[in-house]
Formats: structure tokens, C-alpha cells, sequence
């Protein structure tokens, strides 16, 4: 599904010029699910974003689903993401003034789907996810779990192929974490391909595979035998 090959991506200003990807390597199979580990500024979130095609690499290649996309428009860019690619974020990223039902619904409105469509989607992804009974209130009324809960919802509600989790637990206590993690798992186990960045080595146990990253370049790839149940 994803393959990068020597993949660079630089920010230059005025004064300096920071490398944050320098010659990444990697391969991400189909149904997949990998940790991207490394310390604060070693490039986990830049490489997360050209990953989603929020931004395109400085130089380097990047196979997505079997295209070259290294060097897309943000149109193309787009096109190939609302059809694939499903986002989740240690903030959440939700809309204050939406419920929890227009927060999710949003993703199938930009995708064309047809109000009746819609409902039974937003509906079953809802009672999937647990917050059915939570769909007409405001983010700002949920607890941090159910937040994330709906977040997660949203990211999956148009049946992405790849799922980015940018620090999927980082402002959740343990137990609700703990929730969130076994979602992505739950998820992974039917077939959707999940990649993580995380600092937490509690999280990276549930990843099939941990990246580790250090200045810009991929470090060390571990195996794990076997996920976290």
C-alpha cells in the first residue's frame, strides 16, 4: 500500500535550512499495523503527513495504492485522501459548533453521499463506536474518551483503506486509552491498514511492526511477534 524511497523533506526560511526527512525507506503492506516511534523533532509527524498527502516530500519518491504521488497537486492530493485515508488526532480536531452526528455526517457530505445514505452510515458507525446516545450533543459536552470515540468515528465513517493516528491517546488518562487502542485493533483485525505515531511504548505493542525514527532517518524496524490482545 505504501513505499517511500529515499524520501527528503526540507523548510528553509530566510536564515536556515532544517532537514526533517532525510533518505526514508519504507514499505507498508495492506492490512498492516504500524508504530512510528522516535523522540520529540525527529520527523514522525512530517513523515505522518506526507503518509496522508497533507504535504508532498522535498525530494524521494512515494508509491500510495500503486501511484506516484510524490509530486500531486493538492486537488490530486485531496481526491486520493478523502477516497482512502482516514485521520486521527491527540486533539481531536472535532468542530465545537457540530454535534456529534454533524461531526461525523461531514465526511459524506464532501464525498456526495445522499442524505438517506447517510443516516444509516452515521448511525451504524455511532452504535459502533458506542456514542449513539451521544449524537446530539457538542463536543465540549463529552469526556476526552468519548471525544476520541467520536473522532474515531469520523476517520472511518467513509470505509478508508488507511487510518493515520497522529498520538491517538496522548490526552487520554490510561483506561481510556486503553479504549482507543483496542478500537484501532478491532479495526486493524478487519482489514484496515493503521499507522501510529506515538511515544508511548504501551501503545506501540498493539502496531504489528514499530518504525523508529532518529534525526530524519528510519533507525531501526522491529518485528513483533505478536500484538497485544
Amino acid at each position: 500500500m505504501i513505499k517511500t524511497k529515499n524520501l527528503k523533506r526540507t523548510y528553509v526560511t530566510d536564515e536556515v535550512e532544517t532537514t526533517a526527512l532525510n533518505n526514508v525507506n519504507i514499505e507498508i503492506n495492506e492490512g498492516e499495523f504500524i508504530a512510528i516511534m522516535g523522540p520529540s523533532g525527529c520527523g514522525k509527524s512530517t513523515l505522518l503527513n506526507i503518509l496522508g498527502l497533507l504535504d508532498n516530500p522535498s525530494g524521494g519518491e512515494y508509491v500510495f495504492a500503486g501511484q506516484e504521488v510524490s509530486k500531486h497537486s493538492e486537488r490530486q492530493r485531496a481526491s486520493l485522501r478523502k477516497a482512502n485515508i482516514g485521520f486521527v488526532f491527540q486533539s481531536f480536531n472535532l468542530i465545537d459548533e457540530l454535534t456529534v452526528y454533524e461531526n461525523v455526517e461531514l465526511p459524506l457530505f464532501y464525498l456526495g453521499v445522499s442524505s438517506s445514505d447517510r443516516e444509516k452510515r452515521v448511525t451504524a458507525v455511532l452504535e459502533q463506536m458506542q456514542v449513539m446516545h451521544r449524537k446530539g450533543h457538542f463536543p465540549q459536552q463529552l469526556s476526552g474518551g468519548q471525544q476520541q470515540r467520536v473522532a474515531v468515528a469520523r476517520a472511518i465513517i467513509a470505509g478508508p483503506k488507511l487510518i493515520l493516528a497522529d498520538e491517538p491517546t496522548g490526552n487520554l488518562d490510561s483506561a481510556h486509552g486503553t479504549e482507543v487502542m483496542k478500537i484501532l485493533s478491532d479495526l486493524n483485525e478487519a482489514g484496515t491498514t493503521i499507522v501510529m505515531v506515538t511515544h508511548s511504548a504501551h501503545d506501540a505493542e498493539y502496531s504489528h511492526r514499530i518504525i523508529n525514527l532518529f534525526d530524519g532517518h528510519v533507525v531501526t524496524e522491529n518485528i513483533k511477534e505478536q500484538a497485544r490482545l
